[in-house]
């Protein structure tokens, strides 16, 4: 049975899906079978990982509404051994839609998930930058959270929303929930700046969060433009070694 990791934070600009993208590609080279799922109106993770959104029939959308199965939109092998469930602007109107199913609406991300759960290793969700309805299932769905924060000024701003969120969706319909780990990112060990804000992160967060900081890197942010990961546009680059050993921790935090 795959671990499902929702990979979220409400603050836009953090690196969240240039981190799902490559954990997906990472976990993707240690021979674990992946899906990225992208429940982000944006749609960054579907471009940033190659997909051609002009060629999409029906996303993400098409499966919370209950149009489509999950199963019946994946675009397989989007990378080596990484499947996509791709979204894409119409996403934006399932918020409304999960409002008026609201009886209901807390669950079905985990619904339409358990038909393929036993066919990956891992699958991973690239939330939208917020608390709506639809981030609120991604975390009904999830076994945990993966947080990535920025090692700037403004970092800590909204995460006590966030963690409010994630004690909601614990009391009420994902007793299991738990934190799988903090990751800063954009970090420059060049700056004083930085390390307060990873010492102010590990007073909140203490052994949750990774050793492994993603630095300010001009390929990491280079390389969803061109639809590739970090391990394909700059292999042996900083940035495709910093994601290459959270990869590792994740694998060791899991047990494999």
């Amino acid at each position: 049975m795959g671990k499902i990791i929702a990979i979220t934070n409400q603050k836009g600009g953090v690196g969240k899906t240039t981190t799902s993208i490559n954990l997906a590609a990472g976990l993707a080279r240690h021979g674990k079978k992946i899906l990225l799922i992208d429940i982000d109106p944006q749609g960054n993770a579907t471009t940033g990982i190659g997909a051609n959104k002009d060629e999409i029939q029906e996303s993400m959308y098409d499966v919370l509404i209950g149009q489509a199965t999950l199963k019946s939109i994946i675009i397989p092998e989007v990378i080596e051994s990484v499947d996509l469930a791709p979204a894409t602007i119409s996403l934006a109107g399932a918020d409304v839609y999960l409002m008026e199913h609201s009886e209901e609406n807390q669950n079905i991300l985990l619904e339409r998930i358990k038909p393929v759960r036993d066919n990956y290793d891992f699958i991973l969700i690239d939330c939208p930058p917020s608390l709506g309805l639809i981030n609120r299932n991604a975390l009904a769905c999830a076994d945990s959270v993966l947080i990535p924060i920025q090692a700037e000024y403004y970092a800590l701003e909204g995460l006590a929303q966030l963690l409010s969120s994630i004690r909601f969706v614990q009391k009420m319909f994902n007793k299991d929930l738990t934190i799988e780990g903090i990751v800063l990112t954009m970090f420059d060990s060049r700056t004083k700046l930085s390390f307060e804000v990873m010492s102010e992160v590990k007073k909140y967060f203490n052994e949750k969060v990774y050793k492994t900081h993603i630095p300010r890197n001009i390929k990491i942010s280079e390389s969803p433009s061109h639809g590739l990961s970090i391990f394909e546009y700059d292999k042996g680059g900083a940035g495709a070694v910093a994601y290459e050993e959270l990869v590792k921790e994740v694998l060791a935090n899991n047990g494999k």
